[in-house]
């Protein structure tokens, strides 16, 4: 079995976006990744809730709007 290499980095203290984001939008540009790819032969969905914002901190709101979700959904399933 090989040995990873050892790279060694300094992490920045705080998240720089022109230097990453500017990159990946460009890239989502030239892949169409903004563009919907609707197939006819499918029922569509939504999601209704994002994830959790950058702080991955979770409340009540998002806990009864997941419920509400999944209760809805269960019933359209019955």
């Amino acid at each position: 079995m090989t040995e990873a290499p050892n790279i060694q980095y300094e992490m920045p203290k705080a998240y720089e976006p022109g230097k990453v984001e500017q990159k990946w939008y460009q890239f989502w540009l030239e892949k169409d990744y903004f563009t919907p790819r609707i197939d006819p032969e499918k029922k569509p969905f939504v999601i209704t809730m994002p994830p959790p914002n950058v702080t991955g901190e979770l409340h009540l709101g998002h806990a009864l709007t997941d419920k509400l979700e999944r209760l809805k959904q269960q019933l359209i399933k019955f």
